[in-house]
């Protein structure tokens, strides 16, 4: 009873111009509980001319917007933080019921989440410029800083909330209104977040939400209008692709979160029982279904043995289950489409040579579970090696030397994290420094933080978000020369 209280009391609309209403037609679509497989409730179903409602909204809001003061955003984000916090227990439970997130990972979301609020909420109040006399003398160089304009926000559904408030955050801070499209598989919690931003304060049309199954036709007008300044996307790379060419016609600046093919590193100097922790937390995590999941394990031809039995042993102890039920650490992929992906991907490895320690076969029954499974002697032509798991599996590779398990980390057009594991500091730099990827995990499995920079390179992505660094991307540098005689 108390679950279906938590999706009645969200609104199913769209969220335009600080009002909730209906899409045109009143069309809707279902949100289904990947844990049974069973509808949730209907949401609104945006069409083209919505799309263009809620820009319209964020265009009209945005001079008064970037005017308010940088004291009184940081203000909405301070209070959106709180907020988040007092909420937590029921923001919770309704990310778990339309993502399938156990409670405590849902509830771990929110902390992170707010912390992406609190943090920006820092940084609008310190957004810079400068002053200084030119090099010849006669003048003087003004530096600003300004809002780079109206926003369009992607958000996909693995980290509904987080991978909001990464975006809004920074968007607010910097006085940018916005229109946010969550992804359809996860509208509720991105629709609850609308309320907590009303109640905290933020003026009608800074931020608009727009949720619906047709994003073609709904962005590209968007993007193609010319006044949206500032796109940031987080999904694959495919759609990533489409989307930066559409800004390019008209020059949006972009920011790129796409896909990730992370390896995961074991030297045989490594601490085993550390190694392990980290595999766990950097593949386990949301299921495996996050770009920062390790992919690839390689690990030491001495070691690869024991680690291989312990790791086995720690996965295969782990409860599969509904996320609400208490005990459960490893909930249900998203949907059928997910599940069957991840079993084609282990049939492939098994055909071509891989060995099961544990799991490997699809449960019967409702929902679209599948079981924590570690594979070894995987090959590198094994088709997961090349595509994104998403999926709670562990593929184990032999490797013999530095040198060669760096050119088969580097050997992706992806970029994003890679995680090492070694207790020599001079090869830790040394490998370290070689990955071609964003980010580094260093004797850690989870590198993400809000007050450090997240990004990848090569088809990862485009800018960062988080630290001191993601408030520039929604801010543009203006440069006033002054003549003084």
């Amino acid at each position: 009873m108390h679950e279906a209280r938590v999706v009645e009391k969200v609104d199913k609309s769209l969220f335009i111009d600080g009002k909730w209403v209906e899409a045109t037609g009143g069309r809707t679509f279902d949100v289904l509980d990947p844990a049974t497989g069973a509808t949730l409730c209907a949401v609104a179903d945006a069409s083209p001319d919505d799309g263009r409602a809620a820009l319209d909204a964020a265009v009209a809001a945005q001079p008064g917007f970037a005017a308010l003061p940088p004291r009184a955003r940081a203000d909405i984000l301070t209070g959106a933080f709180e907020l988040l916090h007092q909420r937590i227990d029921e923001l919770a439970l309704l990310m778990t019921l339309e993502m399938g997130k156990p409670l405590a990972e849902a509830r771990g979301e929110v902390v992170y989440a707010a912390e992406f609020f609190r943090h920006f909420a820092a940084e609008a109040v310190r957004i810079d410029g400068g002053y200084q006399t030119a090099p010849a003398g006669g003048s003087r160089f003004l530096v600003t800083r300004q809002p780079v304009g109206p926003c369009l926000l992607i958000t996909p559904w693995n980290f509904p909330m987080a991978m909001g408030t990464r975006k809004l955050g920074p968007a607010i801070a910097a006085g940018c209104a916005s229109v946010v499209k969550p992804a359809p598989q996860t509208p509720l919690t991105m629709l609850a977040l609308m309320d907590v931003l009303t109640e905290a304060g933020l003026p009608g049309g800074a931020v608009n939400c727009i949720t619906t199954t047709d994003a073609g036709a709904v962005i590209e007008p968007l993007i193609r209008s010319g006044f949206v300044r500032k796109l940031s996307f987080t999904g694959s790379t495919a759609v990533g692709r489409t989307l930066l060419e559409q800004c390019a016609q008209k020059i949006v600046r972009t920011s790129l979160e796409l896909g990730g093919n992370a390896p995961f590193l074991v030297f045989e100097d490594a601490d085993l029982d550390e190694a392990v922790e980290g595999a766990i937390a950097a593949k386990m995590r949301n299921m495996g279904e996050a770009c920062t999941a390790a992919n690839r394990i390689f690990v030491h031809a001495s070691v690869i043995d024991e680690f291989g039995r312990r790791l086995a042993a720690r996965m295969a102890a782990m409860k599969v289950g509904p996320g609400t039920q208490d005990g459960v650490t490893v909930g249900p992929l998203i949907d059928a489409a997910a599940r069957r992906k991840v079993e084609e991907l282990v049939a492939d490895a098994v055909t071509r040579g891989a060995t099961v320690l544990t799991g490997g076969s699809t449960p019967g029954g409702a929902g679209y579970f599948y079981p924590p499974t570690v594979l070894t002697g995987v090959p590198r032509d094994a088709q997961m090696c090349d595509q994104e798991i998403f999926g709670p599996v562990a593929p184990l590779t032999p490797f013999a030397t530095e040198q060669e398990v760096l050119a088969a980390a580097n050997d992706t057009e992806y970029g994003l994290v890679a995680y090492v594991f070694t207790n020599d500091l001079r090869r830790a730099l040394r490998v370290a420094e070689a990955l071609e990827t964003g980010m580094v995990g260093l004797n850690q499995g989870v590198v993400s933080n809000p007050a450090a920079p997240f990004g990848g390179v090569k088809a990862s992505g485009l800018g960062r978000e988080g630290g001191s660094v993601g408030i520039d991307e929604f801010l543009e540098t203006k440069y006033v020369g002054i003549k003084m005689n």
